[in-house]
């Protein structure tokens, strides 16, 4: 990937990858282009914890065992929250509909039909297994940081995923992972200052499963933009 337009376009959040390793230089390298993004006053808010192989494996099964435990018994869910608030309150036009749509696409593509809940929670427990990524990523920050600390983050995260691309890598950042943060922060080892931002999944993507077929459209820059003034 020469062109960093190729890149960006070709970004996508896979959801099923091969067990080809990644040597930890290659992930090194990502990281060093990634920290090159832009940060207020250049606090470079970013910290990574990276999980391969059985320490990988062993949090992927604690995740899930609370993940399953929670199907059992929603009332579980109360003991796993996030530490902010990724999503809206209540849901409004037009992201709830971009989200249905998100939502409905993939699950008809992989024939789960809506009310059909145990294929539904067999698809997001992937999530939790990094889907089959050999390299898991956590990235958290200081909690005593601002807001625009997390605009930094974005940016941050952004250049990861574009340079995986360039070296033929691919990944899903993933929010999923939030809810279990007081499963994953003292696995990993982070401060009681720490919060988590989100995980990703690294790896190569599996090109045969169906599930890869699957991409999110974009709207039109004439429906975001306004153009404000005359033009000279």
């Amino acid at each position: 990937m020469k062109s960093i337009e190729s890149a960006i376009t070709s970004r996508m959040s896979v959801r099923a990858f091969t067990h080809q390793a990644i040597s930890r230089e290659a992930i090194l390298k990502l990281l060093a282009i990634a920290s090159r993004a832009p940060s207020g006053t250049n606090t470079q808010p970013w910290k990574v914890y990276v999980l391969e192989g059985q320490v990988r494996q062993d949090l992927c099964q604690k995740v899930c065992a609370a993940y399953d435990s929670i199907a059992l018994n929603p009332e579980l869910a109360k003991e796993y929250q996030p530490g902010y608030s990724y999503y809206p309150s209540q849901w409004f036009s037009p992201y709830i509909d971009r989200r249905r749509e998100n939502g409905w696409g993939l699950y008809g593509l992989l024939g789960i039909t809506k009310g059909d809940k145990e294929k539904m929670h067999a698809q997001h427990r992937k999530n939790f297994e990094f889907f089959g990524a050999p390299v898991g990523l956590f990235f958290t920050i200081d909690k005593a940081l601002g807001m625009g600390s997390m605009l930094d983050y974005g940016m941050f995260l952004e250049n990861l995923m574009i340079a995986a691309r360039g070296e033929s890598l691919d990944t899903c950042p993933q929010a999923a992972w939030n809810d279990y943060s007081k499963i994953i922060l003292p696995f990993i080892g982070a401060g009681d200052n720490e919060m988590l931002v989100c995980g990703m999944a690294l790896g190569h993507a599996d090109k045969s499963n169906i599930v890869n077929t699957f991409h999110t459209p974009r709207v039109s820059p004439a429906e975001f933009t306004t153009w404000v003034g005359d033009a000279s």
